[in-house]
Parts: C-alpha cells; sequence; structure tokens
C-alpha cells in the first residue's frame, strides 16, 4: 500500500521553495558562465625573430594568465598550428611590424580578443598590424550566431529521444534501434538545414550529418541508459545535466578556454561541448583535432546504449516483471 500523500499545505511550500532553487541552478548554470567571459590560458603561436618575439611575449604576458605561449620557427609553421587547432592564432614579428595570424572560424569572439589586444598595443607603439584570417567563419555566420545556436536544439533532440524511449517501455534491442535511428535522422535533417540551406557549417556533407547524427545519439542514449537504470529519476538527472552544464559549458558561442574553471573543460566531456568542438573541425578544418571530442561523443553513445540493454535485461530477470507493451502474459491453467 502507498503511504499517505503530502497535505495541500505540504505541496505549496515545496513548490514555493523548490521554483527559486531551480532558477537559482539555472542562473548560475548560464549567467556564470557568461558573466566571467575572459581568456585563460588561451594558446597562441609567436615566430619570428628572437628579439621581436621576447617584444610580443612581453606584450602578450601582461594580461597574467590569459595567454599560453607556443614559440614557431616561422611563419609557415605557425599557420600549420593555426590550421590545426594547435593555437587560436599567432603573432608573427617582422621588421615591417607585426602580422596577427587568426582563425575566426575556430572562434569568432577569440579572433575579435586577439585583434583588439594586438591592434592596441600596436597602435600604441606606432607599429602598423596586418591582419590575416587563416581559416575564415562562413560569410553566412561571420560571428559564429548560428553555429552555437544549434547546440540547444540538438541537446533538446537527444533528450527528448530518450526521453520518448523510456516512457514508451521500449527496452533491449528495440530501444537501440529507436535511439539510433533518431539520431540518423536528425543527423540527416541538421545538416539539410544548416548545411545546404541555412550555409552556415561547410565541409562534406555527410561528415557533417555524421557529427550531427552522433551529437543527438549521445545525448539521447545517455538520457535513455539513465532512464533504463534509476527510472524516471534517470530522465530527470540526465536532462539536468545536458541542460544545464552541457549547454551553457560547452563553450561553441565564444570558446572552452575563455570559460570559467573548471567550465570549460566539464563542457567538453558532455556531448553538447564536444559535439560543438567536432563540429567546428569537420566543417572548418578538414578534420583537425577531431578525435577527442569524436571519442567522447562514441563514449557517450555506447556507454549510454549498454546502458539501455543492460536496464532492459535486468527487468527481464526481475520476479513479477511486467511484459514488454504489445504483449499480454500467457495465463496457466490450473492444475
Amino acid at each position: 500500500m502507498s503511504g499517505p500523500s503530502p497535505s495541500p499545505g505540504r505541496r505549496v511550500a515545496a513548490v514555493v521553495v523548490l521554483v527559486p532553487v531551480l532558477v537559482a541552478l539555472a542562473l548560475w548554470a548560464f549567467a556564470w558562465p557568461a558573466a566571467r567571459t575572459a581568456p585563460r590560458d588561451l594558446p597562441v603561436g609567436v615566430a619570428g625573430a628572437p628579439a621581436a618575439i621576447a617584444q610580443v611575449e612581453q606584450r602578450l604576458d601582461r594580461n597574467e594568465g590569459a595567454f599560453e605561449i607556443h614559440r614557431y620557427a616561422d611563419e609557415a609553421e605557425a599557420r600549420g598550428a593555426v590550421e590545426d587547432r594547435t593555437v587560436y592564432g599567432a603573432v608573427i614579428a617582422g621588421d615591417r611590424g607585426p602580422k596577427l595570424l587568426t582563425a575566426s572560424a575556430a572562434s569568432p569572439a577569440v579572433a575579435q580578443l586577439l585583434r583588439e589586444a594586438m591592434t592596441g598595443r600596436a597602435s600604441a607603439s606606432g607599429d602598423p598590424v596586418q591582419v590575416v584570417d587563416v581559416v575564415p567563419a562562413p560569410e553566412a555566420d561571420p560571428r559564429g550566431a548560428a553555429l552555437g545556436a544549434s547546440v540547444l536544439p540538438l541537446a533538446l533532440a537527444g533528450i527528448a529521444t530518450g526521453a520518448v524511449v523510456t516512457l514508451l517501455g521500449l527496452r533491449g534491442v528495440r530501444a537501440v534501434v529507436a535511439l539510433t535511428g533518431a539520431a540518423a535522422s536528425t543527423g540527416l535533417v541538421a545538416a539539410a538545414i544548416a548545411h545546404s540551406w541555412l550555409g552556415v557549417v561547410t565541409g562534406d556533407w555527410w561528415a557533417v550529418a555524421g557529427v550531427f547524427g552522433l551529437s543527438t545519439l549521445a545525448v539521447g542514449a545517455g538520457i535513455a541508459g539513465l532512464g533504463a537504470l534509476l527510472g524516471r529519476a534517470g530522465l530527470g538527472l540526465g536532462g539536468a545535466m545536458m541542460m544545464l552544464l552541457g549547454n551553457p559549458f560547452s563553450g561553441v558561442s565564444s570558446a572552452p578556454d575563455t570559460l570559467p574553471r573548471p567550465a570549460g573543460a566539464i563542457g567538453q566531456w558532455l556531448p553538447p561541448g564536444a559535439g560543438g568542438s567536432l563540429l567546428r573541425s569537420v566543417s572548418f578544418f578538414d578534420g583537425a583535432a577531431a578525435i577527442g571530442p569524436a571519442l567522447t561523443l562514441t563514449w557517450w553513445a555506447l556507454l549510454g546504449l549498454g546502458a539501455v540493454l543492460l536496464g532492459g535485461a535486468l527487468r527481464r530477470r526481475a520476479p513479477g516483471a511486467s511484459p514488454a507493451p504489445g504483449h499480454t502474459r500467457a495465463s496457466v491453467p490450473a492444475a
């Protein structure tokens, strides 16, 4: 028998207490990273004559903890590091003044930050600065707003897929087929919109669709896996984790290295952040630096699907387990 239901007074008190707590958590998750955005050990390259490099490093070091400086032999090596996503930009110290290499496709916000930092200091010293965008953002999305806005819909699609599969009572192989099928179709639709129609992502069409699909599967499988093991509490836990941590900590609209610690690192271990990083690599950098986020998404998908299969097996073995939807328990004739 179930216990007595809470009194109306207690229900009112629960609403009065829980709503402000949820609002506080949401504000902390979304407003805190946005309010504390700043460069933190941002990888930046320098190249040129030793004396000129020393001057550039001295200028960059004035912002303590803002930049992580990588030295390169010449401009070609520094440009290669930008194209490989090893650094966000590079300063080439030459006789005709400094040259700044940026990659707005990696982060328009960081490219603007580096441009302001170098042009401001250089203009004060009287040296002109030549700015070269090595890997530019697409003309349809020069500020990266559309790319950043794609994270939330994919997270919502994954959350909805995982929740629907769980609430419909799909288990085992049927749940796995539903999750992978929904993720694949979501990837195709997302690529058709973002790549073919809007043009906010470039690169190979099928690779982009694969990234969208894998990102959706990682979220959906994670949600469904928690639901299979923990029930509705797992759905709530997984949804809150993806929405309150994965989305605002993803760093897609700026860069993970500009978020307060440890938000940026946490975001890259969750599907929304890993999906955003992988999408940039595949779309704009010919797959450079794609291994890490691809592995993160793959592990989320595999572990989630494994949890779905495990949860289904445990329910089948549990005594008095309810039959699967669409099946009725056969009656046993009396002896």
